[in-house]
């Protein structure tokens, strides 16, 4: 299995052999480092401490070749290839408080036969009979925020140079977010 850290820089687009347009991000790959090979909780405070304890610290299970690895083996964005299909995991970006219309694709009501001020409302959330909302109803609240992964994703380029991976396609987040990406 394949896993890197990196962080998103922006979208762009690039010409392909036959000339057409491919849509790519374009993803800052730093180079990881093994630091141990087991769990960042079963550690010693002072191996925690000479580990440090930053943000971008990321546990992975061992499977495949992730279990052959040496502590102190550098991963860096060489590990991937031109055409390898990835998934990539990150935070979307987050929203706000927003309506049913934009955060569950309610229609709305009508726009006639009355409905003066209902146009972007939920309308009905059920029967009044229990005398509460139901768990899982879908009303306005928080949108985004969530961590979400993109399967299948095809590397159009490796910038070994600079560290860069162009991924085929949009990746989640904003610039700057921390992203997952795996070998599938």
């Amino acid at each position: 299995m394949k896993i890197l850290l990196g962080t998103k820089k922006y979208m762009t687009q690039v010409f392909d052999e036959s000339g057409k347009v491919k849509p790519v991000t374009i993803v800052s790959v730093a180079p990881l480092i093994v630091t141990a090979k087991q769990s960042y909780k079963r550690q010693s405070k002072a191996e925690m401490v000479q580990i440090g304890t930053d943000k971008t610290r990321r546990e992975f299970p061992a499977i495949g070749n992730l279990a052959e690895l040496a502590v102190g083996t550098t991963l860096a964005v060489d590990l991937f290839a031109d055409g390898d299909e990835v998934a990539v995991s990150g935070i979307t970006k987050g929203k706000g408080f927003q309506g049913v219309v934009k955060r569950h694709r309610f229609s709305g009501g009508p726009r006639s036969h009355g409905q003066k001020h209902s146009e972007r409302e939920a309308g009905s959330i059920g029967a009044t009979g229990p005398q509460r909302v139901f768990k899982g109803v879908r009303m306005p609240g928080r949108m985004g925020g969530d961590r979400i992964t993109i399967k299948r994703l095809k590397i159009i380029k490796v910038d070994k140079d600079n560290n860069l991976l162009y991924i085929g396609g949009a990746i989640p987040g904003r610039q700057g977010t921390l992203l997952e990406i795996k070998g599938i």
